[in-house]
């Protein structure tokens, strides 16, 4: 069993920055892939980036690569989300997540989700 809980979000101008921290809980945390999804109003949810149980190899949405870079922690349980150069569209609740695998991650094949954290981005 793991359980997730995001912070971070708030409300910052385009072209600013915000770091998203997800805190795990569960002996086996440092077994699962770990990733960050988002939804927007009226969107479906989408993969932003995602982390293997080591840290050796990420994937990014197109829309955030070079913006964004996830990282982890596996001695303190935490997986994080520097997002740079915020743009609007980047507007959303923003989800920490966990599965088994990097790959069932990218295709939504999520086991755990966090309760999300409002991210919103002004012109």
């Amino acid at each position: 069993q793991v359980q997730l809980v995001e912070s971070g979000g708030g409300l910052v101008q385009a072209g600013g920055s915000l770091r998203l921290s997800c805190a795990a809980s569960g002996r086996t945390f440092s077994t699962y892939a770990m990733g960050w999804f988002r939804q927007a109003p009226g969107k479906e949810r989408e993969c932003v980036a995602a982390i293997t149980w080591s840290g050796g190899s990420t994937d990014y949405a197109d829309s955030v690569k070079g913006r964004f870079t996830i990282s982890r922690d596996n001695a303190k349980n935490t997986v994080d989300l520097q997002m740079n150069s915020l743009k609007p569209e980047d507007t959303a609740v923003y989800y920490c997540v966990a599965a088994p695998s990097r790959s069932r991650i990218v295709a939504g094949r999520i086991e755990y989700w966090g309760q999300g954290t409002q991210v919103t981005v002004s012109s």
